[in-house]
């Protein structure tokens, strides 16, 4: 971790170069810095940490966290001082200024915090995978100083009365009670409770309560994707993105993280370790795509070092790579001026349009096997459950009710 102060702001300073800042936004950025800087100096701060970072938000923006009482320059100040304690902790700026502090003290609060900080550095974990402990490990936290429970005290009862306490859906608890099953076994392992308290969480059987994919089929996603206009700069980013969630099937965070060197132009193939299982996988380069992606290298891509191939092209954050959630309201937006049925009431991001090439590869009775290297599940026992969507094949495994035999029953009755 930097804490030299110069240091840390030249590393931010390049990141936001590499991320194609405008020159005005860089400036301001470096003003807020340069104002840090003199604070430290007259308080006789030397290196920079966190705790000096959030004391003078609060001595000069009186929060550091986004409140409704902030103007528009202080949360732009606020922005730039927490994009320094962000890229010190992690090496990235934050997403966003968050609205809501998750600060743990105490004995409970120490130890989630050393959990976290060895999924970071011992596991590393990514910085979402982190982020979405931090939540669910925060609102149990909460739960036991709210009730003056220790980790000792956990029981089935407690646990069961805290996912009461939260009304998780189904999946919410899901997550949450496999976050609290892995940190409980690791404070039993660290020899920080006498017992292994993971036990006390019970089993959700979420997996047999899982929905059915929603699903479009081949016409809708023609319809979609040809909605695009692609004679702007815009319209030729949105269309790549529309082909590799529909023609390749990949999720979200592989379309923001697709970068130069994951194209092999001699042999036409992308290869990349998936995001969410890290396991390799390679893809024919297909003429579709290939071609969309030199189309807006050429007309659409702003001019940025970023090694991502797809960026914002907005103003405030031109030549920045994409979030997850831009990805899902391009997906959206071309599904409305598409005119798709009932899109609004289905799921409708770039995983829905994963779904649908699986279920619509099912159709034209392409091997389980083939699917499931697509979409690079591990095993088919991830892409079985597309069986479910294809209702022609499971008509097909109907059975006829054979005739009964028995006093009980009358065929006159009926």
């Amino acid at each position: 971790m930097v804490t030299d102060f110069r240091k840390l702001v030249d590393q931010c300073d390049n990141e936001l170069n590499i991320r194609g800042y405008s020159l005005i936004h860089h400036q301001k950025i470096r003003t807020e810095w340069d104002r840090l800087k003199r604070w430290m100096e007259k308080n006789s701060y030397t290196n920079f940490t966190e705790s000096i970072g959030l004391t003078y938000c609060d001595d000069n923006f009186g929060a550091h966290i986004l409140t409704v009482q902030l103007s528009e320059e202080e949360k732009r100040g606020l922005r730039a001082i927490r994009m320094l304690i962000s890229f010190q902790k992690s090496g990235e700026f934050e997403f966003r200024t968050p609205r809501v502090e998750r600060v743990f003290i105490g004995d409970i609060g120490n130890t989630i915090h050393a959990y976290l900080h060895y999924g970071r550095y011992v596991l590393s974990l990514s910085n979402e995978t982190i982020r979405n402990k931090e939540q669910y490990l925060y609102e149990f936290y909460e739960y036991l100083n709210n009730n003056s429970f220790t980790l000792n005290d956990l029981s089935s009862d407690i646990m069961e009365d805290f996912f009461s306490v939260r009304g998780y859906s189904l999946s919410s608890r899901h997550v949450s009670a496999s976050t609290l099953r892995i940190f409980l076994r690791y404070v039993y392992e660290k020899g920080l409770t006498p017992k292994d308290c993971s036990i006390y969480i019970l089993p959700d059987n979420y997996k047999k309560h899982n929905k059915i994919p929603t699903t479009y089929n081949e016409a809708e996603i023609r319809s979609i994707i040809s909605s695009v206009e692609r004679s702007s700069a815009i319209g030729k980013r949105d269309y790549l993105i529309l082909l590799l969630a529909a023609e390749y099937g990949w999720r979200t965070k592989d379309i923001v993280r697709l970068r130069f060197n994951q194209i092999d132009w001699d042999k036409n193939v992308i290869r990349f370790n998936q995001s969410k299982t890290e396991s390799p996988v390679e893809y024919p380069l297909l003429s579709s795509i290939g071609n969309a992606i030199i189309d807006y290298l050429k007309n659409g891509r702003p001019k940025t070092a970023a090694e991502e191939i797809i960026v914002s092209a907005e103003s405030s954050k031109k030549g920045q790579p994409l979030s997850s959630p831009t990805i899902h309201s391009i997906v959206s937006r071309y599904m409305a001026k598409a005119n798709i049925n009932n899109w609004k009431k289905k799921k409708h991001g770039a995983h829905s349009l994963r779904h649908s090439l699986a279920t619509n590869m099912l159709r034209k009775n392409v091997a389980m096997p083939i699917i499931s290297t697509v979409l690079g599940h591990q095993s088919t026992q991830s892409t079985k459950v597309y069986l479910s969507v294809d209702i022609e094949k499971l008509r097909a495994c109907t059975l006829p009710i054979p005739e009964l035999c028995s006093v009980h029953y009358r065929r006159d009755v009926l």
